[in-house]
């Protein structure tokens, strides 16, 4: 039998619950934020005492090559350490409105949640965002969109900053909190 490396044990944390399904190869991961099912193609080891599990290098179809199953192993290990983390963590990105009256207001209706850009248009903007994330807004230059599956929380802040993507000469537009522009020189006279 194959020494199993150490990067491919992965411990599962102490608020986590795993229910694993030798039969359909599901592996059913709880949290305190929700529930997270993972498809398998790699066959895994659950030990009880330490918590671990183990990933071994058998699939459960046949496969023609060791590449293709060594890749296989590492993306397995990878989408169950994202598992993990997505089940037992918020996920945050912040966006900062840069611009003279650029605004972000938020309205709740009944059956839908609807954030209100104004962003220098001659018109008001209305982004409906899914019921899965929530969207805070302290102050009108500000959004914090927060949610459990990094996915999700990062598509939905690419889609409102793509309302107004930010310029190079002035630099106005919606930007991520972490993100710099470099500003060209405009023409000179």
């Amino acid at each position: 039998m194959k020494k199993i490396l150490k990067r491919h044990i992965i411990k599962i944390p102490e608020n986590i619950e795993v229910f694993y399904c030798c039969e359909r190869q599901i592996i059913l991961i709880n949290g305190p934020f929700g529930k997270k099912i993972v498809r398998l193609l790699v066959r895994l080891e659950v030990s009880r005492h330490g918590n671990f599990l183990k990933v071994l290098d058998s699939t459960f179809k046949k496969l023609s090559s060791k590449k293709t199953l060594k890749s296989l192993r590492g993306t397995t290990i990878a989408l169950l350490k994202q598992a993990f983390l997505e089940v037992s963590t918020l996920v945050c990105k912040k966006l900062n409105l840069i611009g003279v009256g650029y605004k972000a207001f938020l309205i709740e209706l009944k059956y839908t949640n609807l954030v209100q850009l104004k962003l220098g248009y001659s018109h008001n903007i209305f982004f409906k965002y899914p019921q899965t994330i929530s969207i805070k807004c302290p102050k009108p230059d500000t959004l914090f969109i927060l949610g459990n599956t990094l996915v999700d929380v990062a598509q939905t802040a690419a889609l409102i900053r793509k309302c107004k993507t930010p310029e190079p000469y002035k630099g106005k537009g919606i930007l991520y909190s972490n993100e710099t522009i470099k500003l060209k020189e405009g023409k000179k006279v």
